[in-house]
């Protein structure tokens, strides 16, 4: 991805040598693997979306740890500011072109192992996550180190593409669509509120998507073989796939990101068309994205 000559964005709170490190209790490795492969890229927030697996599987003590960054920490620290600047312009810009108002874009902190946020505890076994409380992006860039040995995936378009999946639950945030899904999913059992879950994750996939599409189309940020590795890594990110990965078997009435192939359709769908309004993923009959 090129960013040479980027700005940055002003918009980055690092917080990566006051953040705690988190002990897990009660799950062991096992446990640690099934919350981070549930939880990954969780969308809407903790509170709401990923409260249930945060609390079954990353309740803990934190405490204190020294925290120095190396080169890469601090290159990815670059990459995650530069990203976060081409979806404060990406978004301004769309928001005035679809007529929805002041695109007011969310702050990204950047935290080392675990961080008190306006959605609860987070923890760097949850991958990067959104909180719609304090509208906020949460990331430890030890996931985007790690995320070549955990699921295969790597690449600083990639890491582009995580960040864009977050800011676009931040897109839902602003336009209503994530408070009345959560709204929803409050009224219905778990099995049928994970599946507004899945939209919910759909549509942020398709929103990346969108993003990337118009940020190449503004800054000529897409290399050969980015969007290769993007679909890659949303492949690896489906349920199915995690679950399969983690224990073994699917277990399709815990979905809550959907199916990896859906993940794809409707990330390739936002890098084809660049249209916010294609993405509607909640009028399209469950299963058939």
């Amino acid at each position: 991805m090129r960013l040479d000559g980027r700005r940055r964005s002003n918009n980055v709170v690092d917080k990566r040598g006051i953040s705690g490190r988190s002990i897990g209790v009660g799950g062991g490795i096992i446990g640690v693997i099934i919350a981070a492969v549930i939880t990954l890229m969780s969308g809407g927030d903790l509170g709401d979306v990923a409260q249930s697996a945060l609390n079954e599987f990353s309740q803990g003590a934190t405490g204190q740890q020294s925290y120095t960054p190396d080169a890469e920490d601090e290159r990815l620290a670059t990459i995650a500011s530069q990203v976060l600047a081409g979806t404060e312009d990406v978004w301004t810009r769309e928001f005035q072109r679809q007529g929805w108002g002041t695109y007011e874009p969310p702050q990204m902190v950047l935290y080392h192992g675990a961080i008190q946020t306006g959605c609860g505890q987070g923890s760097a076994q949850m991958g990067p996550f959104y909180c719609s409380a304090d509208q906020t992006v949460y990331i430890d860039l030890d996931f985007f180190k790690n995320m070549e040995q955990t699921i295969g995936a790597s690449g600083d378009f990639t890491y582009a593409y995580v960040i864009a999946h977050e800011v676009g639950h931040h897109v839902q945030y602003l336009l209503g669509t994530l408070d009345a899904a959560h709204n929803k999913m409050a009224e219905l059992s778990d099995t049928e509120a994970n599946k507004i879950s899945v939209r919910l994750e759909l549509q942020a996939d398709f929103y990346a998507g969108v993003w990337a599409h118009n940020d190449n189309e503004m800054f000529g940020s897409i290399e050969p073989g980015d969007i290769e590795r993007a679909v890659n890594a949303a492949s690896k990110i489906g349920d199915d796939y995690l679950q399969r990965k983690a224990t073994g078997r699917e277990m399709p009435e815990s979905f809550n990101h959907g199916r990896s192939q859906w993940r794809v359709n409707w990330l390739t769908k936002g890098l084809k068309t660049g249209d916010p309004n294609q993405g509607d993923t909640f009028s399209v009959p469950y299963g058939q994205f």
